[in-house]
């Protein structure tokens, strides 16, 4: 059997998000009490995440979400992590799960990138159920696509 890059790396991609979810499920806790909630998004779920991002973009004018959308789109994969609380104790949770879902990525050599521009979009989908989402594309190309970004 041959297996082609292209496969093998969209499987690495699925792979290394489903131990990212791993990660920020099992990440330190204030209080040990855990509100954080996951996902991993492909297919036409990305798209769809990428084309409100691009709505969104241009209809508020910020050009920095009208590139992260192309950042999704071109992307293999997106992790959301979010919370179900804005507590303030709940946010510094979010962070740490974010912290360690974006260290099993940079770990296995997956170029990933937080952002908080695919959490506007995914609350505004209602993608998970929480009160604060942000997001992690994933991307395993020769060239790492999160670097050399503009906005025009």
């Amino acid at each position: 059997m041959i297996i082609s890059s292209i496969d093998a790396e969209k499987d690495a991609a699925m792979t290394v998000a489903k131990l990212m979810l791993t990660a920020a499920r099992t990440a330190p806790k204030a209080g040990g009490m855990d509100s954080i909630v996951t996902a991993i998004l492909n297919g036409e779920e990305k798209e769809k995440l990428s084309e409100t991002m691009e709505r969104v973009g241009k209809e508020r004018e910020w050009d920095w979400v009208i590139r992260d959308s192309k950042n999704v789109k071109d992307a293999d994969a997106v992790v959301l992590v979010g919370v179900t609380s804005a507590d303030t104790y709940k946010l510094i949770d979010l962070g740490i799960a974010l912290g360690s879902a974006a260290k099993i990525a940079s770990e296995m050599n997956v170029d990933n990138r937080i952002m908080l521009s695919v959490g506007m979009a995914a609350q505004e989908l209602k993608l998970l159920d929480a009160e604060v989402v942000l997001g992690i594309p994933l991307s395993i190309k020769g060239k790492n696509i999160f670097f050399d970004r503009t906005t025009t």
